[in-house]
């Protein structure tokens, strides 16, 4: 499978010049053969909105607003599925005084140009909350192309209890709501029991390092934040089906005020308790990170606890080996993937069932 996810950095309400930025992306990378493109949450209307106020000259309604069009004309340009995130507006009744609905969106088009899903956030962060309503669950289906897929809107944050424990990601741009234990893992047990190979997730997710620290390294990856990915996967990493499952974080970067979003999009796969890394954006890099599943992986995330804190575990990757011919998955349409030393294999750390992953929090 060919995944496509498209990093930018987005401001708020400057739709045009965001429209472009994609745009500008993609044709630098001029991806072809794609089965899969997929943007980050709110991508042409940018994040951090204050109020409905703010967000409303920017609402859409699905199928007929800037981002469907723009997702319909990709789509049939490259021949393959878009997922887009959107701010969307649903007229309820044409009876007045009917108020609208208002819902953090993203909305699926195949590659002949047709809405084939809509799906709505159902964890809201507190900066949705201040607009929009909850969906009415996790998405699921069978998408021609990719197989069956779950979906979800930077949701891999639990409903959790003020009390559970002390969250050292404060900012993170999760969907807080202090309902649920860590162990719910709401989104990954939806994954399982869907029994889906495909996971889309498009997101703004925030970093909780300092901006102008966080900014200085833009090529590099925030391996807190993709630490904190997977481990809200742990469920799948246990999971003893054997089948893999492909996961896509399209995450966007870039700062809105004081908001610093943590880039770091990545496409893995989850086998065996192993996590893959087909391909990695770093923080700041404005690119089309393309891989190709069918080919090996470059690298695997492995993990580590803290000396002094057992319990805190920090994630880093271990290249495999690679032939004179292969390369580093990279972005601009063009990576490849590395091929593995087969003998070096079984001296990789791995994600071992019955492990415990409480990556990021003490």
């Amino acid at each position: 499978m060919r995944i496509g996810c498209l990093q930018f950095a987005p401001q708020v309400g400057d739709v045009d010049n965001n429209l472009n930025r994609a745009d500008s992306v993609l044709s630098k990378a001029n991806p072809d053969d794609l089965d899969l493109l997929v943007l980050p949450e709110l991508a042409f209307s940018g994040y951090n909105f204050k109020s409905l106020q703010h967000i409303s000259p920017f609402l859409e309604h699905s199928g007929s607003g800037i981002t469907s069009l723009w997702a319909r004309t990709t789509a049939l340009k490259y021949n393959c599925n878009v997922v887009v995130g959107y701010p969307e507006k649903v007229d309820v009744s044409d009876n007045w005084p009917t108020s609208p609905e208002y819902y953090n969106s993203a909305i699926v088009v195949n590659g002949d140009g047709e809405t084939i899903a809509n799906y709505r956030k159902t964890f809201l962060y507190y900066t949705d909350e201040t607009w929009a309503l909850e969906g009415q669950g996790f998405f699921d289906g069978f998408i021609p192309g990719l197989g069956n897929a779950s979906m979800g809107i930077c949701e891999l944050s639990m409903k959790i209890k003020a009390n559970v424990f002390v969250l050292i990601m404060a900012n993170s741009g999760m969907d807080l709501k202090f309902e649920a234990p860590w162990h719910e893992f709401e989104f990954a047990f939806h994954v399982l029991e869907c029994e889906s190979n495909v996971v889309i997730l498009s997101m703004a997710w925030l970093t909780r390092e300092d901006g102008r620290m966080f900014s200085r390294m833009p090529n590099e990856p925030d391996m807190d934040t993709l630490t904190y990915w997977v481990t809200r996967l742990e469920p799948l990493i246990r999971s003893e089906n054997g089948d893999e499952v492909i996961v896509i974080f399209c995450n966007r970067t870039g700062i809105e005020d004081d908001a610093v979003y943590a880039g770091t999009s990545a496409v893995i796969g989850i086998q065996d308790g192993e996590v893959k890394i087909y391909g990695l954006l770093g923080r700041g890099q404005k690119d089309l990170l393309v891989v190709d599943t069918n080919n090996p992986p470059y690298a695997k995330l492995v993990h580590r606890p803290e000396p002094n804190h057992p319990s805190v575990l920090h994630g880093e990757l271990q290249k495999m080996n690679t032939s004179p011919a292969s390369s580093t998955p990279t972005g601009s349409g063009g990576s490849q993937s590395s091929q593995p030393d087969r003998s070096q294999q079984n001296n990789t750390a791995q994600y071992a069932r019955g492990a415990t992953f409480f990556c990021g929090f003490t």
